[in-house]
């Protein structure tokens, strides 16, 4: 059986899609095969959103920044999209069922000193945590 494929999708595929993809993987585990892309991708994953996760036990130091297109020839079951000017971009994909869109503020245009711009990349973490483990645990029913 093949498992079920989400794409979160976000305008610069740097930090919030990215952090979005790393919680989903965790808190489903195996039963889903999750990606992450941007309507205009930034081509790096911010440092600050890798270093977010990792102080929760997540990698995603791995990840690479990608266009939404490269998915378009691919089966993807549900579109979720994590910044508003993502879902505007947002095209059908073809078999696409379901589509949700979940904004959060942007942390790459956080402003302060260096502690303000890590306290805005943690919330922003923790909101995504809070939605997306939600999320896995229904599909884990």
């Amino acid at each position: 059986m093949n498992k079920p494929s989400i794409l979160i999708l976000c305008t610069g595929n740097s930090c919030r899609s990215h952090m979005a993809e790393g919680i989903l993987r965790a808190a489903a585990g195996d039963i889903i095969d999750v990606h992450s892309a941007g309507s205009n991708p930034a081509g790096y994953v911010h440092p600050q959103a890798i270093a977010a996760l990792a102080e929760i036990g997540i990698d995603i130091s791995a990840h690479t920044s990608k266009h939404m297109n490269d998915f378009l020839g691919s089966k993807i079951d549900t579109v979720i999209t994590v910044c508003g000017k993502a879902d505007q971009a947002c095209p059908m994909f073809p078999g696409q069922v379901h589509r949700y869109h979940w904004g959060f503020d942007d942390p790459a245009h956080a402003t302060g000193t260096e502690e303000e711009i890590r306290n805005t990349f943690r919330r922003v973490r923790d909101e995504i945590q809070l939605v997306f483990n939600a999320y896995a645990a229904g599909l884990l029913r």
